[in-house]
Formats: structure tokens, sequence, C-alpha cells
């Protein structure tokens, strides 16, 4: 921000009045608030929760009291563990690209980012953890190792070799082209140990880093994805083989000396003393003794809640990368009888919003419904939830029920009357998968995937009774109004169904859309489709005549391909994308819909609402979004003053001009606080602008 208060103050001098308050926001620096007595100004920031995005464990290692895991498509998370039954996150940073690998060495993080390559982080704070370097590998960078001066990455058909000596310019300085897809790398002395997939393990000789010369390995039985050296025996995660034992004391002559078949696939191995740890997949953590290396045996084990990618170990505790399980810990003081110690739950994707009074409601996939305050909307905070048994995908809210579409276990009713402590009342296994759900009088309409259009009495939530329902298959979302049921339903499009009975549900008119519709929204005599994997993501319909619905809009210019949800408000509709995030339209013509702004969210783009001059984003990973203006995504400034007492807003570019602020607006309003959208500056320009309020 650019603070110049002495300037300020002549300027206020050179006024008639006297400035109670001045604020100046810079956008290139962020928002920043300035101010003294009132009258006072705010921006009214964008809101996220949770704080940090979300994403699922891939792989972990342990330094210290820190955990360092590669969180896919969330990035870098650092947790402290000094209490191992109540880890902390304390830090991290969204890489750009997924990520799959991460090795620590002294003040830094190395992350393998799939497309993106190898991102150097520095974590010498990890509560502010900064990206310094990275390196665009030429494959997909799954794995990383640091020994020396040197990164060791797995690159899908590369192992590529940087010097990273000064970590804000790695260089590439050799390399070893592998068979089939390199995954994972260890480093020993002078040899890394690669991991190929199809083609086993491969030892290359790494003495001489510009020219890497494979000279040994072995063709596991499996698919080769993990591996840790100790010994002179390298222990190889074999996937469907489980864990391979190999003796690479002679690396031009390696041999298989022994080996143990878990239950499920074997993604990652460490080992600590005389114990193999396995990430076993679905079968959670699996402790190996291999005292004896010719004759491996499993000494205990720990299923967890995820898929196991990755372990590490510390003292007398694994750390697992339990995939959408997030980092789980382990007590192993005991191998043969392990326990879960502790955890933290990384990956609680938000599929659904709604949005009610003073609280969203997430639906929260494997957390469930998530009540989440949003008074403030630059601050959202959690203030309850409950667990679901399925995975909440969609979410509609009514007379102090919170109506849940959970995936497989159908449709779930929660009393969120009590925001503190919602408590699950009732619900219907739906036959398919639910979807979406909309609620209307006594009825709760559930788009049920593999199944269609289903309707449950909810009069008592506590005994929910199907009464009817039609097939269409394919069933995504729903909306209803008076006797009509909208329904996206996928490759068949939009269908229309009379309600008006239902227990006797008809069909009576719809459109095939290009693609498949997964959202529809009603608004007037128009419905609009987000239509998946089209060249039209947004479809506009005229429903004047349900039996008769007629394309108007969309289509050919500025549309989404892979349209997930759409929302109205007034003449605009919120369309979120897979890719691109949010994107808004202009509906003052439907037959002439124009993209007016748009506004990129940090993680995927799932569903929208809009309330009340707010805009409530469902972002997959990073969870809810609140952007704070309609239509056009405009920044906007909150006054807060004597109410009615006129005041004037005013507006600057260059305070040293001689006369730099403009008035924008007077006006004398009964309640505060007031919102002012300033429709030149939009939330994703940068420009520099500065504001003041004036009050008698």
């Amino acid at each position: 921000m650019k603070a110049k208060p002495q300037l300020r103050l002549a300027r206020v001098r050179q006024l008639r009045r006297a400035i109670r308050t001045l604020l100046a926001f810079c956008f290139a620096a962020g928002l920043v608030t300035t101010h003294a007595a009132s009258p006072s100004l705010q921006p009214l920031r964008q809101g996220k929760w949770p704080a940090w995005p979300q994403g699922e464990a891939r792989d972990v290692k342990v330094v210290g009291r820190y955990a360092y895991v590669a969180l896919d498509t969330a990035g870098l998370a650092v947790f402290d563990v000094s209490n191992p039954a109540d880890p902390v996150r304390v830090g991290g940073l969204d890489t750009p690209g997924s990520a799959y690998g991460v090795a620590v060495s002294e003040n830094y993080a190395y992350v393998a980012c799939y497309y993106d390559g190898l991102q150097i982080i520095d974590v010498s704070n990890p509560t502010n953890c900064v990206r310094v370097g990275w390196h665009d590998t030429p494959g997909i960078a799954f794995g990383v190792a640091v020994s020396g001066h040197y990164a060791y990455i797995a690159d899908e058909y590369t192992l590529e070799v940087l010097d990273v000596s000064n970590p804000a310019r790695p260089v590439r300085v050799g390399g070893f082209d592998n068979e089939w897809y390199s995954y994972s790398v260890a480093v020993a002395g002078n040899y890394a140990y690669v991991t190929d997939y199809f083609a086993g393990l491969h030892v290359v000789d790494v003495s001489n880093p510009t020219n890497c010369v494979r000279v040994g390995g072995v063709d596991t039985d499996g698919w080769a994805v993990g591996v840790a050296v100790s010994g002179g025996l390298a222990y190889v995660a074999d996937w469907q083989a489980g864990l391979q034992v190999i003796d690479v004391s002679n690396p031009t002559n390696c041999l298989r000396v022994g080996g143990y078949d878990t239950d499920a696939y074997v993604y990652g191995v460490t080992l600590a003393g005389n114990y193999a740890y396995l990430a076993d997949s679905e079968a959670g953590l699996q402790v190996i003794d291999v005292s004896n290396p010719a004759s491996p045996t499993r000494k205990g084990g720990y299923d967890t809640s995820g898929r196991a990618w990755s372990v590490a170990v510390s003292g007398n505790y694994a750390y697992v990368a339990d995939g959408e399980a997030g980092l789980q810990v382990i007590d192993v003081a005991n191998p043969a009888s392990v326990a879960l110690a502790g955890g933290y739950d990384t990956s609680v994707p938000a599929w659904g919003v709604a949005v009610s009074g003073n609280h969203a409601y997430v639906a929260d996939h494997t957390a469930g419904l998530q009540v989440i305050d949003v008074r403030d909307p630059a601050n959202p905070a959690r203030v309850g939830g409950c667990e679901t048994a399925g995975l909440a995908l969609g979410v509609a809210v009514s007379g102090g029920y919170a109506y849940v579409a959970d995936g497989s276990a159908g449709l779930q009713v929660i009393d969120v009357s009590d925001p503190t402590n919602c408590v699950r009342v009732g619900g219907f296994d739906t036959p398919g998968e639910a979807r979406g759900v909309a609620v209307s009088g006594n009825y709760a309409y559930v788009a049920d995937d593999g199944v269609g259009l289903q309707v449950i009495d909810v009069s008592n939530p506590t005994h929910c009774v199907r009464v009817g329902g039609y097939e269409t298959w394919d069933a995504y979302g729903v909306v209803v109004s008076g006797h009509y049921a909208y329904l996206a339903a996928g490759r068949m499009g939009l269908e229309v169904i009379d309600v008006s009975n239902p227990t006797n549900c008809v069909r009576v008119g719809g459109y095939d859309t290009s693609g498949g519709a997964w959202s529809v929204a009603l608004s007037g005599n128009y419905a609009y489709v987000a239509d998946w994997d089209s060249d039209a993501g947004l479809q506009i319909f005229d429903v004047s005549d349900p039996t008769h619905c007629v394309r108007v809009g969309g289509g050919d210019g500025d549309y989404a391909t892979y349209a997930s949800h759409v929302a109205v408000s007034g003449h605009y509709a919120y369309l979120m994308e897979r890719d691109e995030g949010l994107l808004v339209y202009d509906l003052s013509n439907p037959t002439n819909s124009v993209l007016v702004s748009s506004y990129k969210t940090p993680g995927y783009g799932a569903a929208v609402t809009v309330v009340a001059d707010r805009i409530y984003l469902a972002a997959r990973e990073t969870g809810l979004v609140i952007l704070p203006a309609l239509p056009n995504l405009q920044f906007t400034v909150r006054v807060d003053a004597a109410p009615g007492v006129p005041f004037t807003l005013e507006a600057a570019t260059d305070l040293s001009a001689l006369n730099p602020w403009t008035p924008l607006l007077t006006t004398n309003v009964p309640a505060m606080p007031f919102d002012f959208v300033d429709f030149d500056v939009k939330l994703t320009n940068t420009p520099q602008k500065f504001y003041r309020v004036r009050q008698p």
C-alpha cells in the first residue's frame, strides 16, 4: 500500500470541511485500510474458507518438527507435528502444478509438480513459504530426491539431474532415458535408484552428473512405483507384487533376494531399523520385518481411512500421505500393535453451496455438511457441521433444515436450526447417486444420477418417504417452479417434468443439448443450462411453454466448454467452468448473452449461488470463496458513517496532483453501513486508486 499521511493532511487543510477519515487502496500491493474515527471506509475483500487450499495427500517427508506434504492440486503443505496427536497446519504454498512428490534439504523443499516440473520453495520460515526457483522438466514430474547440490527428478520417461546449488536458478546438467515410466527415485552414494514401472528398478551411476550411466537393475514382477535404499539393499514398492527386496551391493549384478505380497497395491516404502513401512493403498500402512531380507514377514499394520500413497517415519511415528484422507499419524512404537495417533484432513472439496440468512451451507464431499458464518464476507468462519454417510455433492436449505444430496447415501436431512449443533434427523437412501437437490413445499426433489428424478415427501423430516419420480438415467441438477421440475439430465439434456401430482410425475418437454447438462437455473420464462463438454457451455431456453422448449441463446463465442454449474440473479448469469472459473454473462437480451466479466477461481469451479449482492463459489479443493460485488465483479468499498447525515465519497488516482480528489457521490442514508460499487474498477484489474469519505 502507498501511505502518505503528511501529504493527505496537506490536502485536507485545503478543503472547506474537515476530513475525518482517509482510505487508500493500492491494488498492485494488496488492499489495506487506514482510518481514524468515524466516518470510516473499508474494502469488501474476497473471503475464503478454509484458509488453506485442500488436496489429496500424495507424498510426505518429515524433518525435525515439521511434516512436508505434497497435496496434489493444492501444492505444498507444512504441518507442525511436534504433537503427533494434533498436527497443525502452519504454512504451505499453492504450486502451479499438481504436487506429487517432495524432498527437503536444508531450508528448501523440492516439489515434483507433474506438468510443471520442479518447484523450489524456501521453507526456512514454515509460516511464510516462498517459491524461489523452478525448472520445467520435459515430461511429468512424479518424484524427487536431493543429494548434495543436485536434485534428481523421476520425470516420466527420463531421470533429470539438476544443479540446485543456486536454488533460484536450477540448471539441468544431465539425465538418463528410461524404458517406460519413471515414478520415483532414491539416491545413495554414487547411484540413483529409479523405479521404471513395467521395467522395474534401474541403477544409474551419477558419480558424474553430466554423464549418467545405467549400470544395472532388475525387472520386478509388478509395476515398480516406489523405492528406498539401505545397507546395500533396495526395497521396491512393486504395486500389485507388494514389496520386493533387491540386493544392490554390486550394482552391475542386482539380484532379488526376497519379498512380501501385501493385500493391496503398494505405492510407497520407507525404512527404519529392521522394518520396512509400506503405503499399501486401500489397505493403509503395513509394517514388514526385514531383519531377514530373504524372508520378510508382516509385523503389523493399520487400515487408514483413505488411500495410502507414501509414508515417512520419524521417532515412534509413521506419517502417511493418505490421499483423500490427508495426513495420518500412526504410533509405531510397538510395530506389532500400531495405532492411530492423530491426523489432519486435507481433502474436503467443496461441491455445492446454499446460503440462508447469515450462513453458507457447503456440501463438502467426504466431510459432509459444513456451516459457515458469512456475516463478515471477508472473514468467513466455520461454526458447525455434520458428517454424512456418503459424499456430499449438493445442498438446499429450507425451514431450519439442510437437505444434502449425499451421493450413494441418497438424501440426508440435517436440522440446522442451531448452526453450532447440526443434527441428522432423517433421510432417504435413493437407488442412484444423489447429485443435486431442490426443496419446494413438502417435497425434496433429488437429481439421482443413474436413475433420474426422485420425489421425497419431507413433511416429516424424521420419516422421509419416496412418493414418485421419473427415470432419465443421467441426473445432475434440478430446480422446481410451479408444477414443473427442470432436470439437468446429463447426456439427455434438459428434461421438464410435470410434478403437480408427485406420485405420478410425467415428462412434458425438454431439449437435447449438445453436451451433458450438469446444472439448470430458472428465471422468468427462461431456463439456463450449464452444458458440460460442449461448444456452448451456457444454453438458454425459452420455457414459457414447458411442452415446447426452444433454444434461444448460447453457443458460439465466449462460452465455456466444461460448464459445471449456473446461477441467475437479475439479468446476469453466473457460470462455473472447470478451467476458467467464474464467467458472468449479461442476459438483458437472452438471445444475445454477452460475457461481461470473469474471475479465475483458485480451484476447480464446482458450484455458484448469488444472494444479496454476494457471489458464493464452491471451488472444490479451495473450498468456499465469497466475492463481494455484483454484477461484473467490481470493487466495492463500505462506508460506515453517522446515519441520516450527508456524506461525500471521493476517489483519486494520483495523490501528487494539485486537486486529486473527484467526488463519486454525495448521499444521505438512514442506515449504515453503505456499500458503494466502483464500476470503473474490477477485481481482476490492478490499477492504483485511493478513496476517502468526509462528513460534517
